[in-house]
């Protein structure tokens, strides 16, 4: 990578692109092999970044041409918040890409969407074995101390 990453929206173009760093994230959360998420769900969200009426949006870090990494983040009412507030879904750095700035590039693009936005919180959750990954959001956000549980119907 010889320039900083430009962090823009994600073009229709992109999708070829697009689509392995989408598989990488999905990778590195075990979603791969016999449990890779239906195609239907990547074209979906594929789709919903697209769709006017749909509040998923998706940036993306280039230099040189290539796409370097990907962000996921969707606005959404909050009980706590008369405005909305958004939520970074998905963050992936090309491996390659690593230790560059491309993740922080990636979040303060996200901030900057959500400030325009009027939005004036931007929340993630990432999992505790992602050392790397919090390493760089301990410096760019605060750990509020909760904690996820999740169970599907």
């Amino acid at each position: 990578m010889t320039t900083t990453p430009l962090i823009r929206p994600v073009r229709q173009d992109d999708q070829a692109a697009w689509t392995p760093l989408w598989d990488g994230y999905n990778a590195f959360y075990g979603r791969e092999g016999a449990t890779a998420l239906n195609p239907a769900i990547t074209a979906a969200t594929w789709q919903r970044f697209f769709d006017p009426a749909e509040p998923v949006f998706a940036l993306v870090a280039e230099a040189d041409g290539q796409l370097l990494g990907l962000t996921h983040y969707l606005y959404h009412r909050s009980t706590t918040r008369l405005e909305l507030t958004c939520y970074l879904q998905d963050l992936f750095t090309a491996p390659a890409a690593r230790g560059r700035g491309v993740g922080r590039a990636l979040i303060e693009g996200v901030y900057a969407q959500a400030r325009a936005a009027g939005i004036r919180r931007v929340y993630w959750q990432t999992h505790t074995t992602n050392a790397a990954g919090r390493r760089l959001y301990d410096k760019v956000a605060a750990h509020l101390g909760f904690i996820v549980y999740a169970h599907d119907l």
